[in-house]
C-alpha cells in the first residue's frame, strides 16, 4: 500500500474513534453513578459528596450513589479508585488529606495521586476548630498548651483516622508547642468528637462544619481555628497564631477525581455539570453556612496543577510535624 494511501487510512481511523468518543461523551451517562468518599458517614467530606452527589443527579439524569469507604486516612477509597475501570462511572472526593498529606504520611500509598487519577474540580475548603470539652479545665490555647505539658504523655487528641487533617493538626500543634501529647485515631470524624465531647481525650482539631453547631450550642469548648483567617461562622475564636502559634495553619480542601484514562470529553461532561451544580446561589449559601469556603471553579488542568502544589506544601509539614500512622 502507498505510503500517502497509508497515511489516509490512519487518518480516517483517528476521526472515526474521535468521532466514537464524542458519541459515547453525549450519551454519558446511561446508567447510574458511583461517588466514593474516603471517610466516614457523617464527615465533612461525606456531607458534601452527599450535597454535590443530589446536584449531579439532577444535572446529568441519572443517580449518583455515595458509597463511604472510610480507614486507612482514605487510602482504602483511593486504591479503590485508582483500580477502576476509567469509564465515568466511579468517582471520588479528593481531598489535600488523600491526594497530598498521605504522600509523606505512608511509606506504602498503593496509588500515585498524580499519575492514577483525573482531576474534575477543585470544590471547597475548610478550617479546622482545636476543641476541648466542656469538663476541660482550660478556656484558651495557651492554657492548653500548659495543661498538656504537665500531663505529659497522658495529654492525648483524637481525629478521624491517620492522614486526616484533625491528625496532622494535632501533630503540628504538638510539635510547635513541644507536647508529648498521643494521637489516638478513631473510625470517623464522629467518633473522634464524641471522644472530645466525653473528655476521652484532652483535645481535638475537627473540620468547621462538623462542629460548628456543637461549638455554637455550648456542647464543646472552641479554642481556636486554624486557618489563617477568623472563621465568620465563629468569628470570637481567635485563629492559632493570634492565639500564640504564630505561623500555624491548616486547612482541608475538596475536589472531584476519577480513574487515570477517563475519556476528557467525559471529564469535561463532569466538570460542566459539577460547576452548574456549585453555581446555584442557594446551595451556595447553604455550604457555606456550613463551614465550606467555596472556591472559584477552575478546569480540570487546574486542579491538577493544584494537587501538586499541594503535595509539594503539605509533604514536608508532614515530615516537620512528626506525624506518623503509628
Amino acid at each position: 500500500m502507498p505510503f500517502i494511501q497509508r497515511l489516509s487510512h490512519l487518518a480516517l481511523a483517528i476521526v472515526l474513534c474521535a468521532v466514537a468518543s464524542s458519541v459515547h461523551a453525549q450519551a454519558y451517562p446511561t446508567r447510574p453513578i458511583t461517588l466514593i468518599c474516603p471517610l466516614a458517614a457523617g464527615s465533612t467530606t461525606d456531607i458534601l459528596a452527599r450535597v454535590l452527589a443530589d446536584g449531579l443527579s439532577r444535572a446529568l439524569g441519572q443517580n449518583v450513589i455515595v458509597d463511604d469507604r472510610p480507614g486507612a486516612g482514605g487510602t482504602i477509597a483511593m486504591r479503590q479508585l485508582a483500580k477502576a475501570v476509567p469509564d465515568g462511572y466511579t468517582l471520588a472526593m479528593g481531598t489535600n488529606s488523600t491526594l497530598a498529606i498521605n504522600v509523606g504520611l505512608y511509606p506504602d500509598l498503593g496509588y500515585d495521586p498524580v499519575k492514577d487519577f483525573a482531576p474534575i474540580l477543585n470544590i471547597a475548603t475548610s478550617s479546622n476548630v482545636l476543641i476541648v470539652s466542656t469538663k476541660s479545665p482550660v478556656n484558651s490555647l495557651k492554657e492548653l498548651i500548659a495543661y498538656a505539658r504537665e500531663k505529659g504523655d497522658r495529654s492525648t487528641y483524637s481525629s478521624g483516622g491517620n492522614g486526616t487533617t484533625h491528625h496532622l493538626s494535632g501533630a503540628l500543634m504538638a510539635k510547635m508547642a513541644q507536647l508529648n501529647s498521643i494521637h489516638v485515631p478513631y473510625r470517623g470524624a464522629p467518633q473522634g468528637i464524641n471522644a472530645v465531647v466525653s473528655d476521652e481525650v484532652t483535645f481535638g482539631f475537627f473540620n468547621t462544619p462538623n462542629v460548628v453547631s456543637l461549638v455554637r450550642d455550648g456542647a464543646l469548648k472552641g479554642l481556636a481555628v486554624t486557618s489563617l483567617q477568623r472563621s465568620p461562622l465563629l468569628p470570637n475564636l481567635p485563629t492559632m497564631s493570634e492565639a500564640g502559634l504564630e505561623g500555624y495553619e491548616t486547612t482541608v480542601s475538596f475536589g472531584l477525581v476519577a480513574p487515570a484514562g477517563t475519556p476528557a470529553a467525559i471529564v469535561a461532561r463532569l466538570h460542566d455539570a459539577a460547576a452548574k451544580v456549585l453555581a446555584d446561589k442557594e446551595l451556595q449559601a447553604k455550604l457555606q453556612a456550613q463551614g465550606f469556603d467555596l472556591l472559584t471553579i477552575g478546569s480540570p488542568d487546574d486542579y491538577a496543577a493544584q494537587i501538586k502544589a499541594d503535595i509539594a506544601k503539605w509533604v514536608p509539614i508532614v515530615k516537620a510535624s512528626g506525624a506518623s500512622t503509628n
